[in-house]
């Protein structure tokens, strides 16, 4: 059997373990060393797993997954989560739908300190949908809100996501930071858009809340101080050149440790819990890479890789169809699939077609995790809706895909706008110091 026929079946071996609900990192590991050992020998096979892991392990850059991850817990427990939602409130609280909008602006906020978005779906969960349940508000918006919301902190730095697309595909990973944040503030306003006429359309989905003085609203501006400072800290310093990625990411994993016990609400459970979870996040996205890194140099050695790409570049149509092509992939791909498996997994085949293309690699790197945001929340995996679903357990998961579909589309919307207008991508990367 020649190599790549032998490649070929082991991609759709893949596809069945991934369907039946074998986790991405194992099916992946699995199919790649059997594929290694098949087309070369043993002792190959082992190598290339043991070449593999360490490096990956070592790799100075990733070091900034574990920060960002820890960063976003300390600033969980020191409360800043809370403090935004209810300077959210104070603000746009009187508005229709303004619940709702306030808890994308606070989501948003938190993203500026925490680089998972499942976490920052759980954790704004647990502040808004209480309040909005006791304002009245549906419990399909409610819980909409709160799962596409979270999916904003993979956008707005500090972003996990990012982060492994520019190990990847050795791009510039604070270039790629920077760059996720004006996409995910037009997100953010997209959002808040849609439920204020979402709201004036059905105000009995979204009831009107009391309305705050301005003297009220003014004063509640003291609790965002946390939040500003570890933005200034990280983007800040990364922007201006006077921290690398992975500096940063320690630097504001101090910030948030510090504000946290300044502000007295950090326990030693809490401090316990913020680096055990720390950890099993990292494991799991470091397990991913190193599953899809094995597969893939099965499929280098198959030379189903090569093959790929001279047969896609060679298609004689527009290169947006080629696009379009891959954007629907990364849809399907989301059914059975997390976003960074999602990534690992097309990145080495997908991205040098995209830059053969004449696309700008930084400007794709958003438009990809974009992407993966839509699946984040998309049925039947829609990771963030199942992490909404902990919090909230008491409202049918029916209706929590229910109430997502509206931000779908608004994601869609999102995606139009940054493939007509890449300079809302490209802009702040391109006036970065250092």
């Amino acid at each position: 059997m020649d190599p790549i026929t032998i490649g070929l079946l082991g991609c759709v071996a893949l596809l069945i373990l991934l369907i039946i609900g074998m986790p991405i990192a194992f099916a992946t590991a699995l199919i790649g060393f059997l594929g290694i050992f098949v087309i070369k020998s043993w002792s190959v096979a082992v190598n290339t797993v043991g070449y593999l892991v360490y490096p990956l392990a070592a790799h100075y850059t990733l070091s900034v997954i574990p920060m960002f991850i820890l960063m976003g817990y300390f600033a969980y427990y020191a409360g800043l989560t809370s403090d935004i939602f209810s300077v959210g409130r104070k603000w746009v609280g009187h508005l229709p739908g303004g619940m709702a909008i306030a808890t994308v602006f606070g989501c948003a906020a938190f993203a500026a300190s925490s680089g998972s978005s499942t976490a920052s779906a759980a954790v704004m969960g647990k502040v808004a949908i209480p309040e909005m349940k006791k304002y009245h508000y549906d419990n399909k918006l409610s819980a909409g809100v709160v799962a596409a919301s979270g999916t904003l902190a993979s956008l707005i730095p500090p972003s996990a996501i990012l982060v492994v697309f520019g190990v990847i595909v050795e791009e510039s990973i604070g270039k790629l930071l920077i760059a996720g944040f004006l996409p995910g503030i037009l997100s953010a306003f997209i959002y808040a858009l849609m439920l204020y006429f979402w709201a004036r359309i059905k105000p009995e989905m979204a009831p009107v809340t009391s309305e705050f003085s301005l003297k009220e609203a003014l004063a509640s501006l003291k609790y965002v101080w946390g939040i500003g400072l570890l933005f200034l800290l990280v983007i800040g310093g990364l922007y201006i050149g006077v921290f690398t990625p992975t500096e940063a990411g320690a630097a504001g994993a101090f910030g948030a440790f510090a504000i946290a016990l300044f502000s007295m609400r950090l326990s030693w459970s809490n401090l316990y819990e913020s680096l055990l979870e720390t950890a099993r996040a990292t494991v799991m996205i470091f397990m991913i890479i190193i599953g899809v890194l094995i597969f893939m140099r099965f499929l280098a050695l198959s030379g189903v890789s090569r093959a790929f790409i001279q047969t896609v570049q060679g298609l004689p149509v527009p290169r947006w169809v080629i696009l379009s092509g891959f954007l629907a992939f990364y849809v399907v791909l989301g059914m059975f699939m997390d976003a960074i498996g999602m990534l690992t997994l097309t990145l080495p085949l997908m991205f040098p077609i995209i830059v053969g293309l004449g696309y700008h690699p930084i400007w794709f790197g958003i438009i990809a995790v974009k992407m993966c945001e839509v699946c984040l929340i998309s049925p039947p995996i829609g990771l963030n809706v199942y992490m909404v679903r902990g919090v909230a357990p008491d409202i049918p998961l029916e209706d929590m895909f229910k109430g997502v579909i509206p931000f779908l589309a608004m994601d869609i919307l999102t995606l139009i706008i940054l493939i007509i207008f890449p300079q809302i991508a490209t802009f702040l990367p391109s006036k970065m110091i250092g």
